[in-house]
């Protein structure tokens, strides 16, 4: 399967929205292929991670995110659920989990609630190895700003805002996953 002509499906290529997309899941899909060739004792599954870590944000084009060019009518939090519904249609529910659970460092139902997200009420965290390695991986790249790698630090900065709960994810994920 291949990544590109799925995201071709919804994004026009050569447009700005697509170039975003495609620009800033190309580098999280190098940095979770990177994380999962030091570390073949996870034993992670890297054919699954270059196709769902290019998939990941096929969601955002339904939210409403003008600086990033997404012109759609959801909130920018419902983008991974919106990206899950559209791969649940393609016939890829595995790469379907990945949209839903890589939103932070992952939603418990605790905290969709507590914030009063406008999300289904349910656990959205990352489950799978290779879910875990994209979701880790995505935190270093904004859309704003695709090419720019986020520090560490700036990382947790922004996670923060989300909870506790988040931060400890990232920093567990740190632990296993940094090289």
């Amino acid at each position: 399967m291949n990544p590109l002509t799925i995201i071709e499906k919804y994004y026009t290529p050569g447009s700005k929205l697509y170039d975003i997309l495609v620009d800033h899941s190309r580098l999280v899909t190098e940095r979770a292929l990177a994380i999962a060739k030091a570390h073949p004792e996870l034993e992670a599954d890297q054919d699954f991670i270059a196709e769902a870590a290019m998939l990941h944000d096929i969601g955002i084009f339904l939210t409403d995110a003008p600086d990033i060019e997404c012109y759609g009518s959801r909130p920018y939090i419902c983008h991974g659920t919106l990206g899950s519904e559209l791969l649940k249609k393609e016939g890829l529910p595995l790469h379907a989990l990945v949209c839903e659970r890589h939103t932070g460092a992952g939603l418990s139902l605790n905290e969709i609630i507590g914030q009063n997200l406008p999300i289904p009420h349910r656990d959205m965290l990352p489950v799978s190895i290779e879910e875990q390695i994209i979701c880790f991986s995505d935190k270093f790249y904004s859309k704003s700003d695709p090419l720019k790698e986020k520090s560490i630090d700036r990382i947790r900065k922004s996670m923060a805002k989300y909870g506790e709960a988040s931060v400890q994810r990232f920093e567990a994920w740190c632990q296993v996953f940094l090289f």
